[in-house]
């Protein structure tokens, strides 16, 4: 299973998204500042993620994530909510 997650910086407000096979363990990583992205920008909180079973279709979502088309999207998820989640 692979995680495409969103984060969220306490100390700017902004967000950061990524791909990852442990969310825990990669937030742990970005929070402890091994991350070089996001070293100066501690500490997270995971604001949202998606699951995928496989590598290729978590970084496709992630790239959809990081275009124009998906910060507004989210932009407009952040504002209104994020829609409800299937059950797993």
């Amino acid at each position: 299973m692979f995680f495409v997650y969103i984060l969220k910086s306490l100390k700017d407000q902004r967000t950061y998204t990524g791909y990852a096979g442990n969310v825990v363990g990669r937030l742990r990583e970005h929070n402890q500042g091994k991350v070089d992205a996001t070293k100066n920008r501690r500490p997270f909180i995971v604001l949202y993620t998606e699951c995928y079973t496989t590598e290729q279709e978590a970084k496709k979502r992630e790239h959809y994530w990081k275009s124009g088309s998906g910060r507004r999207k989210l932009k407009k998820y952040f504002n209104e909510g994020f829609p409800p989640r299937p059950p797993m």
